[in-house]
C-alpha cells in the first residue's frame, strides 16, 4: 500500500537562543544557504545601525541596505537595489516591518530570504505573507516563507516590552481564528486543513497556558516558537486562515479607519480575539483570554488603546469588509452597529472590570 505524504514548506533552520545573531554566518554556511557570505542585509535606519556595527565584522562580504519604512514602495526600492548583484540570499534584520519588506523584495528578485527577528511583535517573522502599507492603507502580499529563521534572545530582551507583548496578543488570537475556521466549516462547508489548524491552535495554547512573563527566557522561547509555528501553519494551508479570523478583521478595520491612531497589530488582535470569543458565546474562553492578556499588560477594552465604545462598534461593523469572502463569527451573526454596541456593553461588563 502506498504511503501518501506531503512536503511542508518551512525554514531549513530555526535558531532561537542567546547569541544566535553572532552565529548567523556559520548557520548559513552549514545549511548551504550562503557558503560565500555574499549577502544583502536589510536594516532599519534606527536600531539597525547598532546591529550593523555588531555584525559587520562577522560578515565581511555582506552589503548593507537601509529600509526607510514598511511600505510597498520601500520593498520595491530594495528589490531594485539588489537585483543583479548575485547575492546568495537576502537577510531581513529587524522587526516586523523590515522582515515584511525584505520578504517581498526577495520574492521579487527570486532570492531566498533569511529572517533575523529583533522583536517578537507578530507571526509575520516566519509567514508566507508580507503586510505592507500602500496608497489604499495596508495590503497583504503572498511571498515565499523565510528559508532560515534566527531569533537572538539577547536582542529580544533589549526590544521595547510593548513589542513583545504585542506578539503575545498575536499568538493567542490563533485560538479565536481556529474557532472561526471551524465555524466556517460547519456553516459553509469550507475545508479545514487539520495539520495547519492543530499547529496554530497549539501555538496559541502554549502561550495562553504558560505561567511565565516577558522577563522569563523560557517564556520568550515559547512565544518565539509559537510565532514561528503560526507562520508555518499559514504556509501549510496556503493562506492566513489558521491565524486570521474575526480577530484580524477587527485589527485591519482599526488600521483602515483610524490609520493615525492604530495600536500595534498584536494588541488589536488580542482584543479582537477576546471580543470574538464573547460574541460566539464562549464566555469562559473569552474570560481566560482577557485574563491572560491583562496579566501581560495588553489591552482588553478599546478604551485602553484610545477608542470609545462607539468607535469600537463602528470598527467591528466595518471589519468584514477587510477580508471579503472570509467567514467568521462576524459574518455569521451579521450584527448591526447598534447590536454590536450592545454586545460590547455586555462584554465590558463581563470581563472589563
Amino acid at each position: 500500500m502506498p504511503v501518501l505524504t506531503r512536503l511542508i514548506p518551512s525554514p531549513v533552520v530555526v535558531e532561537i537562543s542567546g547569541g544566535a545573531m553572532d552565529k548567523l554566518a556559520g548557520l548559513l554556511a552549514d545549511q548551504r544557504i550562503s557558503a560565500s557570505g555574499k549577502l544583502a542585509m536589510a536594516i532599519s535606519n534606527g536600531s539597525g545601525r547598532a546591529l550593523r556595527e555588531q555584525l559587520a565584522p562577522l560578515l565581511p562580504d555582506a552589503h548593507w541596505y537601509t529600509v526607510d519604512d514598511g511600505t510597498i514602495d520601500s520593498a520595491v526600492r530594495l528589490a531594485d537595489a539588489i537585483r543583479g548583484e548575485r547575492y546568495d540570499a537576502v537577510v531581513g534584520l529587524g522587526g516586523g516591518k523590515i522582515i515584511d519588506v525584505t520578504k517581498y523584495a526577495a520574492a521579487r528578485v527570486g532570492l531566498p530570504m533569511v529572517a533575523v527577528a529583533t522583536n517578537l511583535s507578530h507571526d509575520g517573522i516566519c509567514s508566507p505573507i508580507s503586510t505592507l502599507d500602500n496608497d489604499n492603507g495596508r495590503g497583504s502580499y503572498g511571498v515565499p516563507s523565510p528559508i532560515a529563521m534566527v531569533i537572538d534572545l539577547d536582542v529580544i530582551r533589549e526590544a521595547p516590552a510593548r513589542y513583545v507583548r504585542s506578539g503575545i496578543g498575536e499568538a493567542i488570537s490563533n485560538i479565536s481564528a481556529i474557532a472561526d475556521w471551524q465555524l466556517s466549516h460547519r456553516v459553509t462547508g469550507e475545508t479545514v486543513d487539520g495539520l495547519a489548524a492543530a499547529m496554530a491552535r497549539t501555538a496559541g495554547e502554549s502561550v495562553l497556558r504558560h505561567p511565565g512573563g516577558i522577563g522569563d527566557d523560557e517564556f520568550l522561547v515559547v512565544l518565539a516558537e509559537a510565532l514561528v509555528l503560526g507562520g508555518i501553519a499559514m504556509s501549510i494551508s496556503g493562506d492566513s486562515r489558521p491565524s486570521s479570523g474575526a480577530c484580524h478583521e477587527i485589527s485591519h478595520a482599526f488600521d483602515l479607519l483610524h490609520p493615525a491612531r492604530r495600536a500595534l497589530h498584536g494588541e488589536q488582535c488580542g482584543l479582537g480575539a477576546a471580543f470574538a470569543m464573547h460574541l460566539r458565546g464562549a464566555r469562559e474562553e473569552a474570560g481566560l483570554i482577557a485574563e491572560v492578556l491583562r496579566r501581560h499588560g495588553l489591552p482588553v477594552l478599546p478604551e485602553e488603546i484610545g477608542f470609545t465604545a462607539d468607535e469600537f462598534a463602528e470598527t467591528v461593523a466595518y471589519a468584514p469588509q477587510t477580508r471579503p469572502g472570509r467567514f467568521t463569527i462576524l459574518e455569521h451573526l451579521d450584527l448591526s452597529t447598534d447590536q454590536i454596541r450592545d454586545a460590547y456593553a455586555d462584554y465590558a461588563k463581563t470581563i472589563g472590570s
